[in-house]
């Protein structure tokens, strides 16, 4: 599952380890991208010493033998941790999906982490690329999914979902018990506090905080790359 910052992404993940068939994983190219690009996320030192910095080491890993009695590997990517030198190739071994979120509502909320974001710190430049990158390879569309549809209606789009990527649909899927998970990284305690509170998706309500004049281009350029996506997405109806 691509998605960027900011999204229902960590719920998502809770959704897919409820399921009994399923293990996840938890942004696994994270590390490697704070020891690229050196920036002082909350926990970055933990990260680097407790997850593995080595991307090739972690690709093998991700496309490598599930644990007995798991068919699914649920693995939640960040697009911007998707570095210009990791090469791509791997990416076609996985059923490529894709989770989006209003630009408005996802830059507004990054704001609270990253007070001057870069279009690239969105991950939709990259998303974007590995879309058309899938696209281009399989002939058909990806599955796209956007964060408010799933809050509105999480029972009729997963189902629509897993029918469509070839899974039999779980109804653990909606409920999950509250607290840290095993599978969580370490920098969970820095941003996961809501998400450890939940027992299942929450009540979409419109995020109406304003995007200030500076960052104006930037929600341009985020809104032209969503549009290419938004149109693709699986809806309830």
């Amino acid at each position: 599952m691509w998605s960027g910052p900011r999204n229902i992404s960590t719920a998502m993940m809770r959704s897919w380890g409820a399921r009994p068939d399923t293990i996840v994983c938890d942004e696994p190219l994270y590390a490697h991208y704070l020891k690229v690009t050196g920036l002082p996320h909350p926990g970055a030192a933990e990260t680097l010493a407790a997850h593995d910095t080595d991307w090739r080491k972690v690709v093998a890993w991700l496309t490598g033998p599930l644990p007995d009695g798991k068919a699914v590997f649920y693995q939640k990517h960040m697009t911007h941790h998707m570095l210009s030198n990791i090469e791509l190739d791997w990416v076609h071994a996985l059923t490529n999906c894709f989770l989006i979120r209003e630009p408005r509502e996802m830059i507004t909320s990054l704001r609270e982490f990253i007070p001057k974001p870069r279009i690239e710190d969105t991950g939709l430049p990259q998303q974007v690329r590995i879309f058309e990158m899938v696209g281009a390879a399989t002939g058909k569309v990806p599955p796209v999914l956007d964060a408010r549809d799933i809050l509105l209606n999480p029972r009729a789009v997963l189902q629509k979902f897993c029918d469509r990527i070839g899974l039999p649909f779980h109804d653990e899927m909606l409920g999950w018990p509250a607290g840290t998970r095993e599978s969580d990284g370490v920098w969970a305690k820095h941003w996961y506090a809501k998400v450890e509170r939940t027992t299942t998706f929450g009540t979409y309500r419109r995020k109406i905080d304003a995007v200030p004049d500076e960052l104006e281009g930037l929600l341009a350029d985020c809104q032209d790359l969503y549009h290419q996506l938004y149109p693709h997405r699986i809806t309830a109806g």
